[in-house]
């Protein structure tokens, strides 16, 4: 694929990630046409992710007071095959940004979940005793939250580890108004990760996710680590 089929440019980085086991049965209803639930060790996936959209750019250009900006996202992982290939890719149930444009441009292109909330992030990679990272978004009632502590130093994760698996899913699907999907291809080089020695969220979630997966994230998380993230590409979408 050539330049021209880049939809979007940007950096992703201080890639927070929350890492929730679920029932298979609660995703069930969002897996798009075509594609089937990925597992990691038998175990299905739910994820809660904060990161810094940076440099920012769509069709190649920059739009301004658009280009940085946080993303909270929730996503599940799916894969599908194509001939002899197995793709493996990424759900958004939903997505928030802090500007209305983005969201309405993800609805209008990809038919993605995104909303617009006011947002906000603190990021301290000076600490002697690890970073912190932090990202807000508001809902209705109140102020919501994630956040972690890294420990030790940034690593590429091993092979087959639970790291590498969420980490690498280079495609991704979204259900079609139709009741087709759409996949797009997500280009990036592997991210190294950082281990979290504490790990919080807090807030309204039943607001915004509706109270069974609410009810999933308000349990502990079977891991948590923060990425470092890279240059991202994510290539124009096609309907299956």
């Amino acid at each position: 694929m050539g330049s021209s089929d880049i939809f979007l440019e940007a950096e992703w980085r201080f890639l927070a990630m929350l890492n929730y086991e679920v029932d298979s049965a609660l995703l069930q209803k969002f897996v798009p046409h075509g594609t089937a639930l990925d597992r990691w060790n038998g175990k299905v996936l739910l994820s809660l992710v904060g990161f810094r959209f940076l440099k920012t750019k769509v069709f190649g250009i920059p739009f301004p007071f658009h280009r940085n900006f946080e993303e909270v996202n929730l996503r599940f992982y799916v894969q599908r095959h194509e001939g002899n290939e197995v793709r493996r890719g990424v759900v958004f149930i939903k997505e928030i940004v802090p500007r209305r444009m983005i969201a309405t441009i993800a609805r209008r292109v990809y038919n993605e979940n995104y909303v617009a909330l006011p947002m906000s992030h603190k990021i301290d990679s000076r600490l002697a005793a690890g970073i912190v990272v932090e990202y807000g978004w508001r809902s209705h009632s109140t102020w919501n939250s994630m956040s972690l502590t890294t420990t030790g130093g940034a690593l590429l994760p091993e092979n087959n580890s639970e790291e590498k698996f969420i980490t690498e899913h280079y495609w991704g699907y979204a259900s079609q108004r139709n009741g087709g999907c759409m996949e797009y291809r997500v280009a990036h080089p592997p991210w190294r990760v950082w281990n979290v020695r504490d790990a919080k969220l807090g807030g309204d979630l039943t607001e915004l996710y509706g109270r069974q997966l609410a009810g999933a994230l308000r349990g502990a998380p079977v891991s948590a680590f923060l990425a470092e993230g890279s240059m991202v590409e994510v290539h124009r979408g096609r309907r299956l």
